[in-house]
């Protein structure tokens, strides 16, 4: 199975991780085109990346060209900005587009208590997996 893993930029080595283990369990698994470019960077250098690619190379509508072509997602969701489980707003726009689309949704770990969209995330029926990526199916 084609599987897209998605989550904050500042967890891009974990998503890496997350492709590995994928792989080895038989999908083929991807991150978006622009994830290389934040290996080894601090934080206030990721966010300086990140809205770069947004507005000079379009990466929000490229990364849902990319999310159409997988077949499920597996988000990436870590304790970030003081809320455990954090899915940012990049991932849910990602989140909602493979939702339209009818792909399943895995969350590495359990559904966030997020304001202002944490209902639409647990709306979109995402599967928790708890860590155990032998759940992706």
């Amino acid at each position: 199975m084609k599987v897209g893993v998605i989550g904050s930029m500042q967890y891009t080595e974990k998503m890496m991780g997350i492709c590995d283990e994928l792989r080895n369990l038989g999908h083929e698994a991807f991150m978006s085109k622009f994830a290389a470019s934040f290996v080894g960077k601090d934080d206030k250098e990721r966010e300086r990346i990140k809205l770069e690619q947004k507005y000079q190379q379009d990466a929000i509508r490229e990364d849902c060209k990319w999310v159409k072509n997988m077949d499920a997602l597996v988000v990436a969701n870590y304790d970030k900005h003081g809320i455990s489980n954090y899915i940012g707003g990049n991932a849910f726009i990602e989140m909602a587009y493979a939702f339209i689309l009818g792909k399943p949704l895995y969350l590495i770990n359990p559904i966030p208590d997020m304001p202002y969209y944490g209902t639409e995330i647990i709306a979109m029926k995402p599967i928790v997996a708890n860590g155990d990526l032998t759940k992706v199916q």
